[in-house]
């Protein structure tokens, strides 16, 4: 998704953000990709923890992730009415784009995933298998259309900084990363599908690697597109800086017929419920084998697999419920959008930092397919690098990124100091403070089970 802040903060030059964000994401997927062709289990850096490092590391790095995975399924589906409400509106159907509106429509988009996650795995892999065709097509036939028809940039506009008032600073570009931070992560999961393929110590790390690559490529074109279809740089800046201009359906709209930016509108929907889609199917996965472990509060109630749909019903529920908590005081999708990709890039720092102390004490000491020899702890130490200085960026306090609670709309003036603390430190305050609390009273009693990797 082409996302406003980068636009309003560093101009067209946010751009170079996207390969920036690609390269060390590689190199985490990278790393990912070796543990993944000796652990090709759902639940990527849950199980992989747990088997490279102790429980109590492994459990706090699966809860993260767990809470990690439901933010971002509720984030990607407050996106959805970016893009529909336009796309309803150029078919003649009036809808103001609302809070009140979007959530209504994000809660039914959560309902009819859940939905489709709990009447079975075979459905659900056809709508994605049907929606990866519309992405890749609809993302690669667009990105062509605008670059020979509706072309309004010269080809160098990504390298103009001079739309910012103040001129070009780090601190802008760091900020302006978010977008990219927020579209290439995930691709871990793709080693989970893996698991039920034939071979998946080869086809592991194929698809790790293979989805950053198909991001990086596919994406960067797309982006590069929509920055020239531009018709005023200026304008588009501006409004994106006001919040006037907040969607690509604003730019698709500006620059072509309105039957056929509603076409693209479509594959875009269908490409980000896809993406949704896909993100609740992997969570529930996460939750259900977390649950399974005894992990998870209440874990024996709700992780029982129904005998005629062949699907954890109630780890579909509890996922989907506490994804639609959010909704319960909703900001916007930026704040979610934050909140859930600083919480992936601290679960991935935690993975990475699992497999170096494994590596320190001399794993791998089996053979698999996919290994980076001697070079893996070299990409295991830029991993963690990178992963750290990214952190870094998310906890920065700024107005345009990770704002003081107080700033929320409707903010309850009764929470008194905590109004001061910035959104994605409260958002990891809260998961770990409440885990905390649930570990000590229930886990840590348990006797050490952990299996150590070969």
């Amino acid at each position: 998704m082409f996302a406003p802040i980068g636009l309003a903060i560093a101009g067209p030059f946010f751009f170079w953000s996207w390969p920036l964000v690609a390269l060390g994401q590689f190199i985490v997927a990278l790393n990912f990709a070796e543990v993944s062709s000796h652990f090709p289990i759902a639940g990527s850096v849950y199980q992989w923890t747990k088997y490279l490092s102790n429980r109590h590391y492994s459990w706090f790095t699966g809860w993260i992730y767990l809470f990690a995975g439901i933010l971002t399924v509720t984030a990607v589906d407050a996106t959805i009415p970016i893009v529909l409400i336009p796309l309803l509106n150029n078919l003649g159907i009036g809808i103001t784009a609302t809070l009140t509106s979007e959530i209504i429509i994000a809660a039914l988009i959560l309902a009819s995933t859940t939905l489709l996650n709990i009447y079975g795995v075979r459905l659900v892999a056809i709508v994605n298998n049907t929606g990866v065709v519309f992405e890749i097509l609809g993302m690669v036939v667009f990105a062509l259309l605008l670059l020979i028809f509706y072309h309004h940039q010269p080809a160098t506009i990504v390298f103009d900084s001079s739309y910012l008032g103040t001129g070009f600073t780090g601190g802008a570009f760091l900020a302006a990363m978010f977008m990219s931070l927020f579209v290439i992560y995930g691709f871990d999961t793709a080693s989970t599908l893996a698991e039920e393929t034939k071979n998946p110590r080869v086809e592991a790390p194929k698809a790790v690697l293979g989805s950053i690559a198909g991001a990086f490529v596919i994406g960067g074109v797309f982006l590069y597109a929509t920055l020239v279809a531009i018709p005023d740089m200026g304008k588009f800046v501006k409004g994106a800086g006001a919040a006037t201009i907040f969607s690509p359906a604003d730019i698709f709209n500006a620059v072509m017929p309105k039957w056929l930016a509603s076409i693209y509108l479509l594959i875009v929907l269908a490409a980000i419920y896809v993406c949704c889609l896909a993100i609740q199917t992997s969570t529930i996965r996460l939750a259900f084998g977390m649950a399974r472990d005894g992990k998870l509060p209440f874990g024996r109630i709700y992780n029982k697999v129904s005998p005629t749909l062949h699907t954890p019903v109630g780890t579909c529920i509890v996922v989907g419920v506490l994804a639609a908590v959010p909704f319960l005081y909703f900001t916007g999708a930026a704040a979610l959008a934050v909140g859930a990709t600083g919480l992936i890039y601290l679960s991935y720092m935690l993975g990475n930092i699992a497999v170096l102390g494994a590596r320190m004490r001399g794993w791998p000491t089996d053979k698999a397919p996919f290994k980076l020899g001697s070079w893996g702890t070299v990409v295991n130490v830029l991993a963690i690098a990178w992963g750290g200085s990214m952190l870094v960026n998310f906890l920065w306090p700024r107005v345009t990124s990770n704002p003081n609670i107080s700033a929320l709309p409707n903010y309850p003036s009764w929470l008194g100091f905590i109004g001061g603390i910035p959104i994605f430190e409260a958002t990891i305050g809260v998961i770990l403070i409440v885990g905390a609390i649930y570990y000590v009273v229930a886990q840590l009693p348990k006797r050490d089970t952990a299996v150590r990797a070969a």
